[in-house]
């Protein structure tokens, strides 16, 4: 895919880890992310990555992905069935992306 620059999407996710590994860090809001959220770093450090994000890509895959398709069927008066095909296979997708980045982190 050469219209894709590799590099600009590399970049673009390396800044938002750092960002927010910044953002939830003690110099920035993290002590009042905990205290506003009720979690302890040690609960945070403890968190299963492979259920959050994946629960994470459940999440984008059945309400961003599947959601959008769904208004483009309801309009194209599309079969239920293909919706659930084609937005059944995202919503596993974005899933199983989010386990595996957990898993390696």
């Amino acid at each position: 895919m050469p219209e894709i620059n590799l590099w600009a999407v590399l970049t673009a996710g390396v800044s938002s880890m750092i960002l927010g590994g910044l953002w939830y860090s003690p110099l920035l809001f993290g002590k009042a992310w905990s205290a506003a959220s009720g979690v302890t770093e040690a609960q945070a450090k403890s968190a299963n990555m492979a259920k959050v994000l994946g629960m994470a890509g459940l999440s984008a895959g059945l309400c961003w992905v599947a959601g959008s398709f769904g208004i483009n069927y309801l309009f194209e008066q599309r079969p239920l069935r293909l919706f659930l095909i084609n937005g059944g296979y995202h919503t596993v997708q974005y899933t199983l992306i989010g386990a595996v980045l957990g898993l390696l982190h």
